[in-house]
């Protein structure tokens, strides 16, 4: 039996990667902005009724996720693309 030569493995597309990286940047900004009106918000509501808002609450716990799924892509961390060409983080 004769032995197949070993390929090279694939480069990765570093432009298509830099491409959804930029992305990647925008969406991180625009999950900022959120958080923040989201934390003011928060905050007025326990501020009024004495208790947080438990919506509020829990898109808050997936938009943490998500912010951290951000982070590890734009660092490197994960090659997993995500939200919006992957499911949001339950």
């Amino acid at each position: 039996m004769e032995e197949q030569p070993v390929s090279p493995p694939k480069e990765p597309n570093f432009w298509v990667r830099g491409l959804y990286m930029f992305l990647m940047a925008l969406a991180f900004n625009v999950v900022a902005t959120i958080l923040c009106i989201l934390a003011v918000t928060q905050f007025l509501f326990a501020l009024f009724t004495d208790a947080p808002n438990q919506r509020l609450a829990s898109f808050g716990r997936g938009l943490a996720r998500y912010f951290r799924q951000l982070v590890e892509f734009l660092t490197f961390a994960t090659e997993e693309l995500l939200f919006p060409f992957n499911d949001w983080p339950s």
